[in-house]
């Protein structure tokens, strides 16, 4: 609840004119963004450009936000729907472009056996969030990484909340699958 309230506090503010308010907004949604950019189009390159064109969309619209839901949600509404608008526009398939992620895109300042296993760790999760329909993906970014109950994946879809569920159990089934083919090997 504090969150929401300093939120709420950031986004009237900032529509006062305030611009450390808005940095201040960035920054403190900037990665989970950049993450969920990145998740959904296996490059750098294109996680950097959307994010930056989500929050130009934020900044763009935050007189209309009516207050009425949660800013983190409303947020990622937009990110979700400049992905979708992203992945159709540029007539590239993600899931092809899952190898194409480097080991730079997910450093971290821990000693190279600890980085080395999570770059490991990393790229599984990339590879079977590639075996997923771009629904299911998002479904999955937005139950385990962003932590959204049914009913908000279904708010910021605009997807029936048996479909969301019904999304994110053959997804499950699906990653199941492919690890178990894998451990088999």
């Amino acid at each position: 609840m504090f969150i929401l309230r300093k939120d709420e506090k950031l986004i009237e503010k900032a529509l006062a004119g305030s611009q450390s308010s808005w940095v201040t907004l960035v920054k403190r949604y900037e990665g989970l963004v950049y993450n969920y950019c990145l998740r959904m189009t296996f490059n750098v390159s294109d996680a950097m450009d959307l994010m930056q064109e989500v929050f130009l969309a934020v900044y763009r619209n935050l007189p209309a936000y009516r207050g009425d839901g949660k800013f983190k949600s409303w947020m990622m509404r937009i990110a979700a729907n400049k992905t979708t608008d992203f992945l159709r526009s540029s007539g590239r398939n993600p899931l092809h472009r899952a190898g194409e992620v480097q080991e730079d895109d997910f450093h971290s300042s821990h000693s190279p056996e600890t980085e080395y296993a999570q770059y490991t760790e990393n790229r599984k999760l990339l590879n079977l969030l590639s075996l997923l329909s771009d629904e299911q993906r998002l479904v999955i970014e937005l139950k385990f990484f962003q932590h959204c109950t049914f009913e908000e994946i279904s708010h910021q879809t605009g997807v029936a909340t048996s479909t969301i569920k019904t999304r994110l159990y053959s997804a499950l089934q699906k990653m199941k699958g492919q690890l178990e083919i894998q451990n088999v090997m």
